[in-house]
């Protein structure tokens, strides 16, 4: 009698667990550690890339001209501003020329008192060329003797040595007098082409050495773009490859620009390869200089080969490769990888053929013993 009760709590006891260890195996199987992996794949397809090379630069101008004076002085007056616009040979401002200006009408005064000495030793070497010819033909004639002749030759010779000292004398005030105006000349700041003024370094009244900048101007019509590439990334980059560029300040507008110059020295700290792009327009207005730059170059077309989203590449070691399904089955693959472009489509040189799957993204970490379960997008994940 007393066995019966044992056996309907026994039965009681089991009824309960053995629903509970079927659910915690259908849990374990479903969603626990022996659950399939969700994983989105992608096959393998031939296509041909169009890769391109993005990097981030600012508007530079190509040439900017420091204009300042060439001897030391205090500044007299800046006529331009900021922003301003100036033509080639417009004065922007001048030095102080002190006492310059005195100078130059004493050695002008020098000079005109050296052309009048010119002038009367000039009449007297022709006063006495006339004399010496005259006593030549009175002495072919015996009216004189030969000692007075000789003696007005000699006098023609000191009028032609007087000439030669005066004509030496009015060359040298000349270029004296010249000296001082070509210094005069330089205390004018003047604008060596048509363009910007930039910057302003110093207002009147500052003193200023000679090689200082007092203005910076540019050209609107000559601006690039230093723009930086990974080094990584930066085959095939080359002068004359088309160019996107967006402007920070022109949000949505895509400017067309060039490749003029990939730079010889890279940045070692960024690793970073640097380039200059130009504008193929000039921007009206003109962009701030400094101003930040997306700028997308495109490379040359590559012909049709294996391509996969560069998202299913995966490191496993100092291996690099994909997880390729094969019957259901994880595999990892190695492969050799070529040129990308900027979709995220890598070429696959080595270790993959056009039509295998491969996994693009997973719940977790991935192993050859996975049990996996494709689906369309990973829920709260990349799709």
């Amino acid at each position: 009698m007393k066995s019966l009760p044992l056996q309907r709590r026994t039965l009681a006891v089991l009824g309960i667990v053995v629903p509970l260890l079927a659910l915690l195996v259908y849990v374990a199987l479903r969603s626990g550690p022996l659950a399939p992996v969700a994983v989105t794949v992608a096959t393998v397809q031939s296509q041909a890339l169009s890769p391109a090379l993005f990097g981030i630069g600012t508007v530079d101008a190509r040439y900017t001209y420091r204009i300042g004076p060439t001897v030391a002085g205090r500044l007299q007056r800046l006529d331009v501003d900021v922003g301003d616009r100036v033509m080639a040979g417009q004065v922007l401002g001048e030095m102080d020329p002190v006492d310059l200006d005195e100078r130059i009408r004493s050695q002008e005064s020098a000079l005109q008192r050296a052309q009048a000495a010119q002038r009367e030793a000039d009449a007297r070497q022709t006063f006495a060329s006339a004399q010496a010819v005259r006593y030549r033909q009175l002495v072919a004639a015996r009216l004189i003797s030969e000692e007075v002749a000789a003696a007005r030759q000699q006098e023609l010779q000191i009028a032609d040595a007087v000439v030669s000292a005066a004509r030496e004398d009015v060359g040298r005030a000349r270029a004296d007098r010249e000296a001082l105006l070509a210094q005069r000349g330089n205390l004018r700041l003047i604008a060596p082409v048509d363009g910007v003024v930039a910057l302003r370094h110093a207002d009147p009244g500052t003193t200023v050495v000679a090689g200082q900048a007092v203005i910076d101007v540019i050209e609107p019509g000559r601006l690039w773009i230093t723009v930086r590439f990974d080094q990584i990334r930066a085959t095939g980059l080359a002068v004359g490859l088309p160019a996107r560029i967006a402007l920070r300040s022109r949000s949505g507008q895509v400017l067309n620009g060039r490749v003029v110059r990939v730079e010889p020295m890279a940045d070692a700290v960024t690793e970073e390869t640097l380039a200059k792009v130009a504008f193929d327009r000039q921007l009206e207005p003109m962009p701030p200089i400094g101003e930040l730059a997306e700028v997308t170059v495109d490379l040359p077309a590559l012909a049709a080969a294996p391509t996969i989203p560069n998202a299913a590449i995966r490191r496993e070691g100092n291996r690099l490769g994909v997880w390729q399904i094969i019957d259901g089955a994880l595999r990892f693959a190695p492969v050799t990888l070529g040129r990308e472009d900027l979709d995220g489509q890598v070429q696959v040189r080595e270790g993959l053929n056009v039509g295998d799957q491969v996994v693009v993204f997973s719940e977790r970490s991935l192993t050859a013993r996975s049990a996996i379960h494709v689906v369309e997008r990973i829920a709260g994940g990349s799709p």
